[in-house]
């Protein structure tokens, strides 16, 4: 395996960051608000499953008044 300079690295990765394809502002502002409305939405439903299963075991158990 060759070992290459400090410099040749940093060009290499400058030439390789240079290849990405960037979001746009707009892209990246809509990207953020849909994962902060699907966080929001597997809180509701994970609260609601959690309240079903346990009013479930406490009526199994007896806890339940």
């Amino acid at each position: 395996m060759a070992k290459t300079s400090p410099g040749q690295f940093i060009r290499e990765v400058r030439q390789e960051t240079s290849k990405v394809t960037w979001p746009t502002r707009k892209e990246t502002i809509v990207s953020t608000i849909m994962v902060f409305v699907m966080v929001f939405l597997a809180a509701i439903f994970f609260f609601f499953v959690d309240q079903i299963l346990s009013f479930g075991v406490g009526k199994i158990l007896g806890l339940g008044g």
